[in-house]
Parts: structure tokens; sequence; C-alpha cells
């Protein structure tokens, strides 16, 4: 037997393997694309698009707010003469997957024929009947989404939560006091969305931090408010510009004073001290039972991110991790080159574990690098092997499709070479797939009949 007979029956059997996809951006009542530009402008499309030469590079408008019809048909608009010039990305090759298999369109996408497109799309943007079709279609039990997101607990069947709120040490393009302004942003106030990626202005906060006492008191106010009753998860970023080292009180309160000139110096005080005051908090009052789950190796540029990062950035990760012994992590890495040495830390440290591919790590060529390192370095429940970093349930769709096409190529390789039967390829998928989600988020499988 060759490669492709293995291959091909690998792809038939993992068809029937459940998933759990253990990131999201679903929104609860509104999982389904609302037109068009949801799937063919989804934030990974309009990069390839932007490289291309489309003069938009920024998002649509953000949730809580929804593109009008008129913005998306402009950017649909702009976008049509570039298309021809991104059909070779895997992104694209995504579109079409969730195009022809969702809405059994075929065609090339022109000028001539969007707007039926379009109008096919919206039509079902409010059929919860569609939407649970599709779900079942791609065999996904359940999704993690942002808890600001739930919108009544709607969908709540389906959808458990994370909390994303302060990112303390993800930078943004051009701040250096990004630590201190999430800070305050969430002291006195309730758990809400997180600030976007490229944000630009900042809203005025209602409380300003000037002293060491004032962060121990909004990061109080913050832990004190997660709800770790209805999450499983809190997510933020860890940048890689970052310097981060243990901070005295003294060397805070002088950085503090220097806030109105402050520079990379500043920041890396402002972020290092913040973050380890919270990670001390959170691990004292809830221990275990909320993950502190973080993105890595993506940081800022203009409108979206690069994948950037050092060998430094990773020593300093790992003295963080083994100084909360008592906290799980969980990293959903964005370099691929980083990948081997994430996984000699998940060798060493009990409590990080890794997810999926995330972002710049979402490309057929990475994902089967990460997938094959992780699987000969790694044991099944240190590893989850899928999520979708979507914000509709067709891009759920068509990620899993490509994930699951190259686990099949990476187990098909190993079954090849006798490193495992056609059993136990199947069962490995089944752990990363389905098991592992359970075990180091906490997520719940659908209950049918009383069995699981």
């Amino acid at each position: 037997m060759n490669i492709n007979h293995f291959t091909e029956s690998l792809r038939e059997a993992l068809a029937d393997v459940p998933v759990l996809d253990a990131h999201t951006h679903l929104v609860g009542g509104h999982l389904g694309a609302r037109g068009l530009h949801d799937i063919l402008l989804y934030h990974m499309a309009v990069s390839d698009l932007y490289a291309a030469g489309c003069p938009s590079g920024a998002r649509l408008t953000q949730y809580p707010g929804w593109p009008s019809k008129e913005e998306a048909h402009a950017r649909i608009k702009e976008a049509l003469p570039y298309l021809r010039y991104v059909e070779n990305t895997s992104i694209s090759w995504g579109i079409r997957t969730i195009l022809k298999d969702l809405y059994d369109w075929k065609e090339p996408i022109t000028a001539d024929n969007w707007q039926k497109l379009d109008s096919m799309i919206r039509e079902r943007a409010d059929d919860k009947a569609w939407q649970r079709s599709v779900i079942g279609k791609a065999g996904i039990q359940k999704f993690v989404t942002e808890h600001a997101r739930k919108e009544q607990e709607q969908d709540s069947d389906i959808l458990q939560y994370s909390l994303e709120w302060a990112f303390f040490t993800r930078c943004q393009w051009g701040e250096f006091d990004t630590a201190l302004y999430e800070l305050e942003r969430c002291w006195g106030e309730l758990p809400g969305p997180p600030t976007p990626i490229g944000s630009g202005g900042r809203p005025a906060t209602r409380k300003i931090i000037a002293s060491v006492e004032d962060v121990h008191e909004a990061i109080a106010w913050y832990v004190n408010h997660m709800p770790a009753d209805t999450i499983l998860s809190m997510a933020t970023h860890i940048s890689t510009d970052i310097d981060f080292r243990q901070v005295s009180d003294e060397d805070m309160r002088s950085a503090l004073t220097r806030r109105d000139k402050a520079g990379s110096e500043e920041r890396d005080i402002y972020a290092s001290y913040v973050n380890e005051a919270f990670l001390t908090a959170m691990e004292r009052k809830l221990g275990g039972r909320v993950v502190f789950q973080f993105s890595y190796g993506a940081e800022p540029l203009p409108f979206e991110t690069g994948s950037r990062l050092n060998q430094k950035s990773i020593a300093q990760l790992a003295e963080m991790i083994g100084r909360h012994p008592g906290l799980q992590f969980l990293c959903t890495l964005s370099s691929r080159h980083a990948n081997q040495s994430l996984c000699t830390l998940c060798r060493e440290l009990p409590n990080l574990s890794l997810a999926g591919y995330w972002w710049h790590n979402f490309f057929p060529s990475a994902i089967r690098q990460v997938m094959e390192e992780r699987l000969d370095m790694l044991p099944t429940n240190k590893q989850i092997g899928f999520f979708s970093d979507a914000y509709c349930v067709e891009w759920t769709y068509g990620k899993l499709i490509i994930v699951k096409n190259e686990l099949a190529r990476v187990l098909s390789e190993k079954v090849l070479v006798g490193q495992y039967t056609m059993e136990q390829a199947v069962n490995i998928a089944r752990q990363i797939l389905f098991e592992t989600p359970q075990s180091a988020m906490g997520m719940l499988p659908i209950t049918v009949r009383g069995k699981k």
C-alpha cells in the first residue's frame, strides 16, 4: 500500500471523529455569516487582499457593531479586482470549500454574480436550522467563544466561554503604556469586550492608575469580577517585544512618574509588574479553576500583526510559568519556528499545554510541521488539535476541513513507516480533537441519551 491509500482511508475515518472547537469569536444567536463579506472578507482573507494591492487593510466594523450593508458591499466591490491574485492562497481554498460544500457555489466570484451570492448568504443569516446543519456537517459538538458575546446566553447548549477583557501584555502599535490603560479601563467596570488590535484612539477611562497601590487595587477588582463560574479560561496575548522580568515596587513607582514620556523601558516595566501581580492574584484566588490561555508570536503592525518571536522571550515565558505552578497555561502559537522550543517547555512544565494552529501558523505546510513535531514530542493530553478562531460557523467548517486534511496526511506518513497502526492513528486524532479539550480546558461534549 502507498501513502495515498493511507491518506484517503484516514480522511474517511477522521470525518467521523467528533471535534471540540476550543477558541472562536462566535456570537450567541448570530452564529452564521451575515453576508458574503463574513466569508470573503474574514480578516485573514483581508490580509491576502491587502498584500495583493487592495487599498483597505483594516477589518470591517467589529462586534458589538456589525458592518452595514453599504460598508460590506463597498468593501466587496473594492476587493473584486484583486481576487485573481489571491486564488492561490490556502485561505482562498478555504473560501472556495465553504462556498462549494455549504452553498453549492462553484463559480468564481465576479462583478456580475457576487450580489446573487451575497443575497443567498444573507437569506440564511438568521436561520438557526441552517446554522445547526453546518455545525452537524462539521461534526463539531461545542465551541468556546468570548464571554462578552454570550448575547443573553443564546445557543448556550453548544457554547462555552472564555473571558477576553484586558490584555496587559499585548503591545499595540505606537503605544508604551498599554498595560496601565488596559487595567484602567476595567477598574470599576464589569467584564466586557477586549480592545481590538490596532484600535487607534483610546476612550477615556473613569479611573487613572497613579500609584503602585492603585495597580493592586485594580487587579483585585479585575480578579474578583472574573466570572469564574461561567468561563473555562481567560484569553490574552503575551508579546515577544516585552522584556519580562521581576520588577520591584520601587522601580514601578519610578516608572509611573515617567508615563507621559514612556518608551520601551517603561512599557516593559509596566507590563512585567502588572502581569506578575495579576498571575499571583489569579493563582491565589482561582487556582486551576480558570485556564490562563494566551496567544504568542504575533506582534503589531498598523492593521494586523506579523509573526515574530525570539529565544529570550521563550526563556522568560518558561520562568513565568514555572513561578506559578498552581495555574494551568494554554498557549496558541503563531510562530512556526518556535513550535519545537515550546514543545520542549511542555515536556518539563506540567502546567503548560499547546493548542492548535493560530493565525500565521494557519497554512497547510505550517500546520503539518506543527502537528508532526507535537505528535512526536508531546503526550496527546498536552495538545489540543483544533480551534478555528472563527467569527461564523461557515469558517469553523472551512478551517476544520483544512486541519483534518493535513492531519490525515501527517498520520498517513506515520502509518506508512510503521510508527502508528491505522487504529492508533484514528485514536490519536480523537484524543487531540475531542478528548484533550475536555481534560485541558474543561470543555463538555454533548451528552446523548445519557452517554458521552
